[in-house]
């Protein structure tokens, strides 16, 4: 048994939100209250002076790509503030890679590049003998070179894929750019890693996650990041609480084998089938009711409307399967929504699912329009949303949907109407870093302050315990284990971080400061910085 006492305790038990003192045993908290309270009921031989630091529950990045994550930490940085720092990064690792190899980078913006978009020249220029794949900040296009668009076959004839587009310069060649599903034709002819080198870029991304506070994540990669954790579980090195999604290409499997959402353990179970509704703000690809502001004749690409989500929504639903749908734009919302519509009534005729309805979401929720912004509430429905991406594309919303933007990453619209919110990062879109996204989430603002000392459309702006339950007890739920994760009381699972500074006194400007100086998982340190 390991009692700590002299804590700073945040619980979040809205029944007995402070504390100083814990006792944990075999994984789990079984007593927590005041230092005379618990030090004299428990005489443990593993005593901890946690030297009035604060403690929190251990947090849920609710959205991550964990597979994508691990191996961004091995690319080259592309997210420079210009386009010449992003060519002299590839440069440098064309220097150290032998001719023939792949080039992988991640993070490119153009719209943070007074030089706008990258071509093929550009990249020819520094590697003439390597395939280069560049992926942007959205993970919704890419920069590739000649000798990758030779590799994939991608012509200035080949045509379209549903779902996506191939640039093309002036003269009909491409250029270099391809966005949405386009990406899927190259993505086919780079090498897949193998499951062991899968196994262990995860394992050793697992550390930086801990530094961070993570304790937990909801997976939205593909069956080989299955697979590689499944690995780990079994190897008893999956030191993290993983709900694991079912990406849709599976999901005939996954029902003919019977697997429904929920089942596995604490440490690795499934989540929800994972669909596309459409694209993303930044290449100008999330489906708008009306065109971007900056492109009067483009409302970006619907991926699925309302039919054919229904569709495969039945398939899922009736199996036991709750579902997980991307939607940034404001007409994929509207889409989204009138799926769920349709399958909530579906549901009422299932008696295994009349009196206990599936925990579907939404992801991303990045702007709906004012009229279905209480429908999220009447559908019962979970809104999965990530903060830092407020702060990272204040500038894109404001510049490409103008007035708009008011209705954009409205945690506090979504809260008023009662609605389950869950908060990620999206890594390796932006950093998994919690605590950027809390402060983005209370201040909405940047870490250099702008746009304001108020923040962008402050009137959507959380304050500390609703920003923090969006990453403890949203996610619980969410994953269906509010019963035992999500806050620290008896009978809940040990999961907890000692904090540098404590969230709820530091001023907001402060919170993207904060660092665990540990983090415990299931009763055992994972993370220590000298404590």
């Amino acid at each position: 048994m390991l009692v700590i006492h002299n804590a700073n305790i945040h619980t979040l038990d809205p029944q007995h939100p402070f504390a100083t003192a814990l006792a944990i045993d075999h994984e789990r908290v079984v007593s927590i209250g005041m230092d005379d309270e618990i030090l004299s009921t428990f005489s443990p031989s593993n005593l901890f002076n946690a030297a009035g630091h604060t403690i929190i529950p251990g947090l849920t990045d609710a959205h991550i790509h964990l597979d994508d994550y691990a191996f961004s930490l091995q690319k080259v940085n592309c997210e420079t503030p210009t386009r010449l720092e992003c060519l002299q990064k590839v440069a440098a690792r064309v220097n150290t890679t032998p001719p023939g190899e792949w080039i992988f980078g991640h993070g490119w913006n153009q719209n943070n590049w007074a030089e706008g978009f990258g071509s093929t020249s550009l990249l020819d220029d520094i590697a003439p003998n390597n395939p280069v794949y560049l992926t942007h900040k959205s993970l919704h296009s890419a920069w590739v070179n000649s000798n990758a668009l030779h590799l994939a076959g991608i012509t200035r004839d080949t045509p379209n894929p549903a779902g996506g587009r191939i640039g093309h310069l002036a003269n009909g060649e491409p250029d270099g750019i391809l966005f949405e599903s386009a990406t899927s034709i190259l993505e086919r002819v780079i090498p897949e890693p193998s499951l062991e080198q899968v196994v262990q870029a995860i394992q050793r991304a697992m550390p930086h996650l801990w530094q961070l506070g993570l304790t937990g994540v909801h997976d939205f990669d593909r069956s080989r990041c299955f697979s590689a954790l499944q690995v780990l579980h079994h190897r008893h090195d999956l030191r993290m609480r993983v709900l694991k999604s079912i990406p849709l290409e599976s999901l005939p499997h996954a029902v003919e084998l019977g697997l429904r959402s929920g089942f596995g353990d604490d440490i690795l179970r499934i989540g929800s089938v994972k669909l596309f509704a459409d694209g993303a703000l930044g290449p100008h690809t999330a489906a708008m009711l009306q065109p971007y502001d900056d492109e009067p004749d483009n409302q970006g690409f619907l991926m699925m409307d309302a039919e054919e989500l229904y569709e495969h929504g039945r398939l899922a639903v009736e199996n036991g399967i709750s579902m997980a749908i991307h939607a940034i734009g404001d007409r994929a919302n509207h889409e989204v929504l009138n799926a769920y519509a349709q399958l909530r009534e579906f549901e009422r005729t299932l008696p295994s699912l009349s009196q206990n309805q599936l925990r579907h979401r939404i992801e991303h929720v990045q702007v709906v329009h004012p009229d279905d912004i209480s429908r999220f509430s009447q559908l019962n429905l979970i809104a999965s949303m990530q903060p830092i991406h407020a702060t990272s594309d204040m500038l894109m919303a404001d510049r490409f949907w103008g007035t708009r933007s008011a209705y954009a990453y409205a945690w506090r619209s979504q809260i008023n109407q009662r609605v389950p919110l869950v908060f990620g990062s999206d890594a390796p879109v932006e950093s998994p870093n919690p605590f950027w996204g809390i402060h983005a989430a209370v201040t909405r603002r940047r870490a250099d302050g702008t746009p304001s000392v108020q923040g962008w459309y402050p009137e959507q702006c959380l304050n500390v315990d609703e920003a923090l339950y969006a990453f403890t007890t949203g996610p619980a739920y969410a994953a269906g284990m509010e019963d035992r994760l999500g806050k620290l009381a008896p009978g809940y699972l040990a999961d907890l971080l000692i904090l540098n500074a404590d969230p709820y006194s530091c001023p907001p400007e402060e919170l993207s400061n904060i660092k665990p100086r540990a983090t415990m998982i299931g009763g055992e340190w994972v993370y220590s910085a000298g404590i």
